[in-house]
């Protein structure tokens, strides 16, 4: 290669490093006004690493969970103690659905798909299925706020739908000051106050309904960044549930589910 021809690809592999940088950097959502902050681990109990987790949330004294994967999605009732969990019931998914997020309401448990534009609807306490309904989107994270189920589906925005007739009855788009909060995913609600995952992130948006405010972003870089060293084939944060004074939050293929000061 003469020097000529050297300067020129040095040159163009700066501009494509540029320009890389430059489209990734476009295609990054920028949450820039709320701040972060790092939480307080007060501690942890152990969670099956074979579970991909989608939904989490506490029924009682129980903790509900809902895995994904095609042929591993299943719904499941732990016996919960604060240090160990032990499966009570459990229920799966055909091999052809992707399960996601999960909520209780009443007397049942809904589950929504991925890609199947379809939720199944389960007893409460039997984990018998009951039913099935339509969807308009992709299924993502599920909770229940203000007599409607508030679904995301990997937009900035959170679908509210009718528990009955199962129609959307509206939206609330999420922002962090002017900017759009995309890939929302799964959801715990405390009061008016929503946990949200931010898939791909270490963050847990926290939104202040119903303006759809973010307010402030827990941060779990450095706590996923330690564990990563560790366990290696551990996929994303997802999983957050409220026990009725402290927040658990784990990950698809954690080793723990950890309980956060408040």
């Amino acid at each position: 290669m003469n020097v000529l021809t050297c300067k020129f690809f040095v040159s163009f592999s700066r501009l494509f490093a540029y320009v890389c940088g430059l489209s990734l950097a476009l295609l990054t959502p920028v949450f820039a006004e709320a701040p972060h902050e790092t939480p307080t681990i007060l501690d942890s109990i152990p969670h099956d690493q074979t579970h991909f987790t989608q939904g989490l949330f506490f029924d009682g004294k129980d903790l509900i969970e809902t895995t994904g994967m095609y042929g591993a999605s299943g719904l499941y009732r732990y016996s919960f103690d604060g240090k160990s969990l032990k499966v009570l019931s459990s229920t799966s998914l055909e091999d052809r659905y992707f399960g996601e997020g999960s909520i209780a309401v009443g007397d049942d448990i809904f589950y929504l798909t991925w890609k199947s534009k379809k939720a199944f609807i389960y007893d409460r306490r039997s984990f018998k299925r009951k039913g099935e309904f339509s969807i308009p989107t992709e299924g993502w994270g599920l909770t229940y706020w203000k007599s409607a189920l508030l679904m995301s589906n990997g937009s900035s925005e959170l679908l509210q739908i009718a528990p009955g007739g199962f129609y959307v009855v509206g939206a609330i788009p999420v922002r962090d000051g002017n900017t759009a909060v995309p890939m929302l995913n799964e959801l715990e609600l405390v009061g008016d106050t929503l946990y949200a995952n931010i898939w791909q992130t270490d963050l847990i948006a926290v939104i202040s309904l119903p303006s759809g405010r973010v307010v402030r972003y827990l941060d779990f870089s450095k706590k996923v960044s330690e564990l990563r060293r560790k366990y290696p084939n551990m996929d994303v944060l997802n999983g957050i549930a409220y026990d009725g004074k402290n927040l658990w939050v784990t990950g698809k293929y954690w080793p723990w589910i950890y309980k956060l000061a408040n």
